[in-house]
């Protein structure tokens, strides 16, 4: 290759480096964090027992990925933070109910042990 044909591609090829360069470009990792989150979330039964807060993730985590397809790197990094807060509050909600039904149903059967002893032989 010559000179000459060298200096007309430089400038191409640094244009297709440029292209490949943002196109290439990973998600901010807080896109995975919150995603793995919100898996998290839903495996502890947030979408029936903390919906509001599950409902927030989600629509904060579609906003990140808006924002990420609008090539807005940090306006996605600051919302997938915030769907993971979100996801986290509503995995926590989640098990707090869980545990709350489970103290009640122990209560219930304590009581009904408790009748059950109190009852007279016969």
């Amino acid at each position: 290759m010559n000179t000459r044909t060298t200096r007309r591609l430089l400038p191409a090829l640094g244009v297709l480096l440029a292209l490949a360069a943002c196109a290439s470009a990973p998600p901010p990792p807080e896109m995975a964090l919150a995603n793995a989150a919100l898996a998290r979330a839903v495996a502890a039964g947030a979408p029936e027992l903390a919906a509001v807060e599950m409902s927030a993730a989600r629509e904060k985590m579609n906003r990140a990925n808006q924002a990420l397809a609008a090539d807005e790197p940090e306006g996605a990094r600051a919302l997938a933070q915030q769907a993971q807060l979100d996801a986290q509050l509503a995995q926590a909600r989640a098990e707090s109910e869980r545990a709350r039904r489970s103290e009640l149903a122990v209560q219930d059967a304590a009581g009904a042990l408790r009748d059950e002893m109190a009852r007279p032989t016969r």
